[in-house]
């Protein structure tokens, strides 16, 4: 089943335990896959579009979603 909910920053940073402003700089510094969608300035990613982006970061070592 493919999940579209849009996710932003807030959302990725508590998938993954960090605070938004760490997000914020991996989009910086090109960590962060190009978001799926844009509005109002502001990006969104699917949530698939993360958990595929989580299980390919180095570093992971299988950690459990």
């Amino acid at each position: 089943m493919t999940d579209h909910r849009l996710w932003s920053y807030k959302e990725i940073a508590a998938h993954i335990r960090v605070q938004p402003d760490t997000v914020r700089s991996y989009r910086k510094h090109g960590l962060l896959p190009a978001p799926d969608h844009v509005e109002g300035g502001k990006p969104y990613w699917y949530a698939d579009t993360i958990r595929t982006w989580v299980s390919r970061r180095p570093g992971n070592r299988g950690r459990k979603e």
